[in-house]
C-alpha cells in the first residue's frame, strides 16, 4: 500500500536558508528506506509509516535545536487510490489494523508510552481524514478516545486536536493515529503543522 507526506519546513529566521540546508542532512539515514524528492514548495518522503514518522521528527527536531521558531507542515497520505503501491512502503504497511478498535487503541497507547524523548518541547494540531469507509465515525471516535489518554492530549479545536509536549512523543502520537485507525485497505489522510520556540505559545 502506498504511504508518504508532503513535508515543508519553516524556520522563521534570516538564517532560514542555513537551518534548512542543515536539518535535510537529518534525512540522510533514511535514504535508503524512503524515496525522497524534493523540489521548491517541499519534500515528498515515501515509505512505511514508522519510518516516515522517524524522519519527519529528525527533519523537525533538527531544526527546532537552533531555537529558532520553526514550523513543519505536512499532508500525509496512505492507500489513496490515485496512487500506485511502491514496493519500498512495504508489504505489510497496514499490518495491525484489521484488530477490533479496542486492541488497537490499547496498541497505540503503548506505543506512545514507549517513545523516546528528544528533549524538544513541541506542539502539534492536526485532523484526522478517514475516507471511504462506513464506518469512518467510529474510527474517528476511536482515535479521539485514543488522543485524549495519550498524554499529549492538550484540546479540542476546530477542525483540528492539539497536542503538546516532547516531540518524540507527539510524532508517535500522530503515526498512530494515522497507522491504527481506518480501514486497513482503505484510504486515510492527516493535515498537520507542528510547532517548536514559538514566540506566541499559548
Amino acid at each position: 500500500m502506498f504511504s508518504g507526506a508532503q513535508v515543508s519546513l519553516y524556520p522563521m529566521s534570516g538564517n532560514f536558508v542555513g537551518i534548512i540546508l542543515d536539518a535535510v542532512k537529518a534525512l540522510d539515514p533514511y535514504r535508503d528506506r524512503l524515496r525522497i524528492e524534493t523540489d521548491d514548495i517541499s519534500t515528498l518522503l515515501v515509505g512505511p509509516p514508522d519510518i516516515l514518522f522517524s524522519a519527519m521528527r529528525d527533519l523537525f527536531v533538527a531544526a527546532a535545536k537552533t531555537g529558532e521558531h520553526c514550523v513543519l507542515s505536512a499532508a500525509v497520505s496512505r492507500g489513496c487510490p490515485g496512487e500506485p503501491d511502491d514496493a519500498i512502503c512495504g508489504v505489510n504497511s497496514s499490518s495491525g489494523q484489521a484488530e477490533p478498535l479496542a486492541g488497537r487503541i490499547d496498541a497505540a497507547l503503548a506505543a506512545v508510552e514507549t517513545a523516546g524523548e528528544t528533549g524538544q518541547p513541541t506542539a502539534a494540531q492536526f485532523s484526522l481524514y478517514v475516507m471511504g469507509s462506513g464506518t469512518h465515525m467510529d474510527e474517528i471516535y476511536g482515535c479521539i478516545d485514543f488522543l485524549k489518554r495519550s498524554g499529549t492530549f492538550d484540546r479540542s479545536k476546530n477542525f483540528c486536536t492539539r497536542l503538546s509536549g516532547d516531540a518524540g512523543a507527539i510524532f508517535a502520537t500522530i503515526r498512530e493515529a494515522f497507522h491504527r485507525f481506518g480501514d486497513p485497505e482503505g484510504h486515510v489522510t492527516l493535515d498537520i503543522t507542528i510547532s517548536a520556540n514559538s514566540p506566541t505559545k499559548a
